[in-house]
This record gives structure tokens, sequence and C-alpha cells, in this order.
């Protein structure tokens, strides 16, 4: 019972990231008033880009999204049902109701990335960074794709060193000979409410100073 019980919490955190994720990129696409194909693109990158990359750089198949092609239905679904039902005074309301899915998101996805590097017996740094590409990349894709700066490098928000700090915490743990579930479960939470308590208090990173 135990064992459906941890598993199922974290499918349902996965389920709600990728989720956070999605619909992140769906609000970017109907911000540019693109049509349903944009729209699709747009949503799909940043859903899946950070994990596609972990893969493509660690040598892995077949990827997450062709080896479980449901998410590519729910996805295309999220679209259509975005596309026919979220108006303009829906998307700052949408936006802020995300946030802690994708906090959640972010924690799941940067301990994910750095454990299945870990396992590729890839050096502690090369795996934290992949837990970091996992959870970050896919927003950077979405602001390629919509023609804007990057807000990972813009908005002085503490998102990637969220991750990284997190991956860290993993790498130490399973260093030190604590169990992988306990390890993981450390790593997602820490990463999920230091960047909830940085939402809260608005934390910025200092910006480089010309003069």
């Amino acid at each position: 019972m135990t064992s459906i019980s941890i598993n199922s919490i974290e499918l349902l955190i996965e389920v709600l990231g990728t989720l956070a994720f999605a619909l992140s990129g769906l609000i970017a696409g109907l911000r540019k008033r693109f049509d349903l194909v944009g729209i699709c693109m747009v949503s799909g990158v940043t859903a899946f880009g950070g994990g596609t990359l972990r893969d493509v750089i660690l040598d892995r198949r077949p990827f997450f999204w062709v080896e479980n092609s449901y998410w590519l239905w729910g996805l295309i679904a999220l679209c259509l049902i975005g596309s026919a039902f979220l108006k303009s005074k829906h998307i700052d309301f949408t936006e802020k109701a995300i946030q802690i899915p994708d906090a959640l998101g972010l924690g799941l996805f940067a301990t994910l990335g750095t454990q299945i590097a870990l396992i590729q017996h890839m050096d502690p740094i090369v795996a934290v960074l992949m837990g970091v590409f996992t959870a970050v990349f896919g927003g950077i894709l979405r602001d390629i794709f919509c023609n804007e700066v990057p807000k990972a490098f813009s908005d002085h928000q503490p998102y990637a060193i969220s991750a990284f700090i997190g991956g860290w915490v993993y790498v130490i743990l399973i260093h030190l000979g604590v169990t992988e579930l306990l390890s993981s479960l450390t790593s997602f939470l820490s990463i999920t409410i230091f960047r909830l308590v940085a939402i809260n208090r608005n934390w910025q990173l200092p910006k480089w100073n010309a003069n």
C-alpha cells in the first residue's frame, strides 16, 4: 500500500508539473495570437523540451514522450480546449494559478533529471546540470519560439538556481548513503519550497551593474 501510495503521489506531481509547463506554453501562444498549430508547438516544446534535451545528451531512447504517447494526446486536448474557452480576461488568473504546479514540476523534473544522469554514472556536476536542463530548458524554448528573451535569463528570479541547489541536495544525500526515495523527496521539497518562498517574497537575483 505504501509503495502504491508513493507511486500515485509521484504520478500526480508529474502530471501537475507537465500540465503547468504545457499551460505556460499555451498562454504564451495565445498571447501571440498563434493559430492552433503554433499553440500546440509552443505548448509541446515547453512541456517536453527539457526532458528531450536531457535524453539527447545522455543518449537515451526512446524519448519519454515517444514511449508514453498519452502525453501527446493530452497536450492536443489541452490546446484544443484552451484555444476554445480561454479569453484574454482569463490569462492573468491562469498564469498566477499555475505557479504552484509549476513549482512542483520544477522540483520533480530537476530531481528526476539529476537522478537519471547519476544512474548513467555521470559526474555530479553533469548530473545536476541535467536536472537544471530538464526543468528549465522547455521554458527557454517557449520564449525563443515566441521571439522573446528567455525569462530564465532576464526576469532575475531564482528559477534555475532553485533547480541547481536542489540537484546538489540530491547528489550530496546519495553520496552520504541516504536512500534514493528519501534523497529524491528531500530534493523535490527543497526546490519546490524554495521556489514558492521566492515567489511569495519576490526574491530577485542581483543585476549586472555596468557602472
